[in-house]
């Protein structure tokens, strides 16, 4: 469902006069392992969710909860450190209230980022995947209850090429290695079996996770261009021996963090949106 409009209208209000003369029109979400970017942003405004009408209150450990608003380089950009999920509530709308404030205070771009498994050999943990297309396997909307015909999005370049395009050729400039492919999203909260895994593969994709595409969708309804990245922090279900788990996912992504976060703030400078 949209946001309430006394909500969201409140929550850009506040913002508007936090942020002054500022004017991000990039935002960033920040997924599980990738806390570490935002002390990166230098004369930082920060705001926990909690202050913010329109935005979710989190409940999963490794997620903030807060909207940050300062500079990266000669960058302007809003971070949100931490996403409410669908399988917290069956809800695919949890963030409809962020995203349609990001789009309210003119921010033109999403960039999101995830911790996933991998179903690729050649692409273990550590590893950062650029999202060029999803699966959206739980076949739900963020946008059910919305009215009128702008609620038939089209989807077909939803991670917006000539950014994806942008992003890879900044990593290698850097000599930072960026993988690309297809990411699957589940509902969770528990982790998939060997056979669906498997059934994952045939279909096309090459990582899965519980997040990123209702926020995706969101954002396109909302006219925002996305471009999204998943720090891989386990190989996915009968890929490995070990157990998978949130505490392990957690210790990976904070493992292996750093490196995905310098490769996303190279990104974000080398961007022309």
């Amino acid at each position: 469902m949209p946001p309430a409009a006394p909500a969201l209208a409140a929550t850009v209000a506040l913002l508007r006069e936090r942020l002054g003369a500022r004017r991000p029109r990039t935002a960033v979400l920040l997924g599980s392992g990738w806390g570490s970017f935002a002390p990166r942003l230098s004369d930082a405004v920060e705001l926990p969710y909690a202050d913010l009408p329109a935005f979710p209150r989190l409940g999963v450990v490794g997620h903030a909860g807060r909207l940050i608003a300062g500079r990266l380089g000669a960058v302007e950009l809003i971070v949100l450190a931490g996403r409410e999920h669908a399988y917290e509530h069956g809800r695919a709308d949890a963030m409809a209230g962020a995203i349609a404030t990001l789009a309210a205070l003119g921010v033109l771009l999403l960039v999101q980022t995830n911790a996933a498994g991998s179903l690729d050999a050649a692409m273990p943990p550590g590893a950062v995947m650029l999202v060029r297309d999803h699966l959206n396997l739980v076949q739900q909307s963020p946008l059910v209850g919305t009215q009128g015909d702008t609620r038939f999005i089209d989807m077909t370049a939803a991670y917006d090429p000539a950014l994806c395009n942008q992003a890879l050729a900044a990593a290698r400039g850097a000599g930072l290695a960026l993988h690309e492919g297809v990411y699957a999203w589940v509902l969770g909260p528990q982790f998939e079996t060997p056979a669906e895994i498997r059934m994952l593969a045939l279909l096309g994709a090459r990582a899965v996770g519980m997040s990123t595409v209702p926020e995706t969708i969101l954002a396109r309804h909302a006219g925002l261009r996305v471009l999204a990245f998943s720090l891989i922090t386990n190989m996915a279900a009968g890929l490995q021996q070990q157990a998978l788990s949130h505490a392990h996912t957690l210790a990976a992504a904070e493992a292996t963090g750093a490196g995905a976060v310098d490769l996303l703030a190279t990104v974000l400078q080398a961007l022309e949106p």
